[in-house]
């Protein structure tokens, strides 16, 4: 170990072959530049003879388009040499910000610098541009406590570097593929949020505009407001007819306006809370904000709507196009999972309600930690309303009951019922409550 003192000199010699070598890169690339225009200018000057031997008009024509040709032809490397440059500053600057942490004790490298260790170094320049920090161009920032912005992509997204790179895969500027099941294979394995692309994604071909609100709650959209290329129906009639086929699929008769959705949420009966009944558990007007987790088509959403309460309504695109139809509605969709820290910030909302998406399929530690997470963005006296929560009668008074208690809602109505459709035998329960954040 050596002291302070001994160490100065060190840093000042890395720093000082560092910036040897970046002013040599500097200087190289601009050179390259230089010639590339200089060219064929310097070639053409520099043979004189040509202009005092040649009075041939003819001939003078000929140079002049043959210069023009190849001025083209030099604009094109130029721009390609541009954007090779503007690649290797980006790498350039990752480097200095790495190399920055490694020389500078007051930057701990063990928990910053290692987490891009799991990646090849064989990466594309996209996926350099998206995942590596970006040197703040005003330098070091107070707030941030930073002189770098890291891209806020999920930690997940860098176990999956071949996967991350086939993302990021596609021509700058141009249309983005459409890639939407793979991609949210992605986000189902924690690579959440996705990395940022430039690219423009695909648009329907003859779209028109959506249905005025309000009679957007309860419509049917165009079937060219969709890309349908991700999905096993091509047009919502097979969307809204699916539920008579077999086999399973994910919230099967969502789609159906004029089905099951009608009646949603209109009546109070055991494991069913009607919306009124909810609502009259505040002081009227109180509740005018919130979220569904897990939202299906929106009806939940829509139900609130009617009621002047605005509600974000959280789904995937499980073989279907749910965000889209969603928003079709004239509300509010967010594309994200389950596993997703909830984008809002701490005591804001009036209201949380999740049917069917909150249940035993998901382990104990993550439901655990979405359960504190409904509590912090809920305000003091917020509602958490939790709609038909499956599980095995063993679970229910073991591991969910304690559970909610110890997260430290109070219980404003708690309602138990036995699921028999597959067999009593099976010992399969539904849970349904309404939840209250206490006041202080």
């Amino acid at each position: 170990m050596g002291s302070e003192e001994e160490e100065t000199p060190r840093k000042q010699h890395f720093r000082t072959n560092l910036q040897r070598k970046l002013l040599h890169l500097l200087i190289f690339t601009n050179l390259v530049t230089i010639i590339v225009f200089t060219a064929t200018t310097f070639r053409l000057s520099s043979n004189g003879d040509v202009f005092r031997h040649e009075d041939s008009a003819f001939r003078l024509l000929w140079e002049l388009n043959s210069t023009k040709s190849q001025l083209l032809a030099s604009d094109s490397l130029v721009a390609d040499l541009h954007q090779k440059i503007n690649s290797t500053n980006l790498l350039v600057q990752a480097l200095l910000v790495e190399l920055e942490r490694q020389h500078d004790s007051s930057l701990p490298v063990d928990k910053e610098a290692d987490v891009f260790s799991v990646l090849p170094s064989s990466l594309s320049d996209e996926v350099k541009l998206s995942v590596f920090p970006h040197k703040l161009p005003l330098g070091y920032s107070p707030r941030a406590d930073s002189d770098v912005l890291y891209p806020p992509i999920g930690a997940a997204c860098l176990r999956f570097p071949e996967e991350l790179s086939r993302y990021l895969t596609y021509e700058i500027g141009g249309e983005c593929p459409v890639d939407d099941v793979f991609a949210q294979k992605l986000i189902l394995r924690g690579c959440e949020p996705l990395p940022r692309r430039r690219c423009h994604p695909k648009s329907p071909v003859g779209y028109v505009e959506p249905t005025p609100f309000p009679d957007s709650l309860w419509s049917i959209p165009s079937d060219s407001s969709i890309i349908w290329e991700p999905y096993t129906c091509k047009s919502y009639n097979c969307l809204i007819n699916r539920d008579k086929l077999p086999g399973i699929y994910d919230c099967k008769d969502c789609f159906n306006l004029q089905g099951r959705e009608k009646a949603r949420w209109l009546f109070d009966r055991g494991l069913d809370y009607g919306i009124e009944q909810v609502l009259e558990t505040k002081p009227a007007g109180s509740i005018r904000i919130g979220l569904d987790i897990g939202g299906g088509s929106g009806t939940f959403a829509a139900r609130m709507r009617e009621r002047n309460i605005t509600i974000i309504t959280t789904s995937m695109n499980l073989d279907g196009p749910f965000n889209s139809f969603i928003a079709s509605r004239g509300l509010i969709p967010m594309h994200v999972s389950i596993s997703q820290r909830l984008p809002f910030f701490e005591n804001t909302l009036d209201i949380v309600h999740s049917m069917h998406v909150l249940s035993n399929w998901i382990p104990d530690g993550m439901l655990e930690l979405t359960l504190y997470d409904i509590y912090r963005v809920l305000r003091p006296g917020g509602l958490f309303w939790l709609d038909h929560f499956f599980c095995q009668g063993s679970q229910l008074n073991q591991t969910y009951a304690p559970m909610f208690d110890r997260v430290g809602f109070k219980r404003l109505r708690w309602n138990t019922g036995k699921k028999v459709d597959r067999g009593v035998e099976k010992n399969e329960w539904y849970f349904s409550a309404l939840l209250e954040k206490p006041m202080s």
